[in-house]
């Protein structure tokens, strides 16, 4: 089963928790056992797999990416100002994939499926979720 989801970011740079919506499409597609493939569409956006108890670690994400991928100061800022987003897109990578067992995403009980943002905000993001049957 394939399906796109579609999010909108509020800021530049952010993460953005899609475990819920990533979990909602895998209960639509009766599949207990396999693998949930997410991409995310977009050259300045990213998938990662991070902690969700504690928002803090998000920011210092964020923070760490701006500290070593500063904003202003790469070639492609010459033409649309986000030289520092696909870097930063590029170091994160496009894609997770998760285990599904026994119907639920094999997430342990501190992590979380988020969408990175590096260049927002935007009215929407696709990210495609694949869901393979054992």
């Amino acid at each position: 089963m394939r399906k796109a989801i579609q999010i909108a970011t509020g800021k530049r740079e952010e993460l953005v928790d899609i475990t819920a919506k990533i979990l909602n499409v895998v209960r639509q597609s009766n599949i207990s056992n396999g693998l949930v493939a997410l991409y995310a569409q977009g050259a300045t956006g990213a998938i990662m797999i991070q902690e969700n108890w504690d928002e803090s670690v998000q920011t210092d994400v964020i923070q760490f990416l701006k500290k070593i991928i500063p904003q202003g100061v790469w070639l492609h800022d010459q033409q649309d100002g986000n030289g520092d987003a696909h870097l930063k897109s590029g170091l994160i990578g496009p894609s997770e994939t998760i285990p599904l067992i026994n119907g639920n995403l094999g997430l342990s009980q501190w992590q979380n499926i988020f969408f990175c943002e590096f260049d927002g905000p935007r009215k929407k993001r696709s990210i495609v979720c694949t869901i393979i049957a054992d």
